[in-house]
């Protein structure tokens, strides 16, 4: 590995004491985090969009590398968030990131995140990890490195394919 892949796994680890928590990145949390708590720590976006869903007005920040954290090319920010009957624009619905190569590998996941609560069935492309606390991984279709990182509210996991037995 990389020394730059082991120093972001070790920062993950050192603020999760342990495991890293997936539904939080970078001082972002979605349903929580705010358009100001995003611009406060990574500036104004290197693009932005305005789009819709189920009618409600929303908003995409993208940050390009080097504007992203260390080892991510591309963050991606999607505002926007019905919560109990009210509709919240400014908050962060998800957000993704989109890692440099050799940043995260399987591995660097597996010991980070620990194993997935649902993962894709056996031999389908791409391999993707769930974890119920927000996050989805999808890896390239050698299911070694990592291609995005999905951050979402926490979700539980649905029984069917790629769900973990108790």
């Amino acid at each position: 590995m990389r020394g730059t892949s082991w120093l972001v796994l070790l920062i993950a680890l050192t603020v999760a004491g342990g495991r890293a928590e997936a539904a939080e990145w970078g001082g972002i949390k979605p349903a929580e985090s705010t358009m100001d708590t995003v611009r406060g720590r990574y500036g104004p976006p290197s693009s932005s969009k305005a789009g819709k869903v189920d009618g409600y007005d929303t908003m995409q920040w993208s940050y390009e590398s080097p504007r992203t954290p260390s080892g991510i090319q591309r963050l991606v920010v999607d505002f926007g968030l019905l919560v109990g009957g009210s509709y919240r624009p400014q908050v962060v619905r998800t957000f993704r990131l989109e890692p440099k190569p050799d940043i995260f590998t399987r591995p660097t996941v597996l010991a980070g995140w620990g194993e997935p609560d649902r993962s894709s069935p056996v031999g389908e492309e791409p391999l993707w990890f769930f974890y119920e606390t927000g996050l989805v991984i999808y890896f390239d279709k050698k299911g070694w490195q990592v291609q995005s990182m999905v951050f979402v509210q926490p979700q539980p996991a649905t029984a069917g394919p790629g769900a973990r037995q108790p």
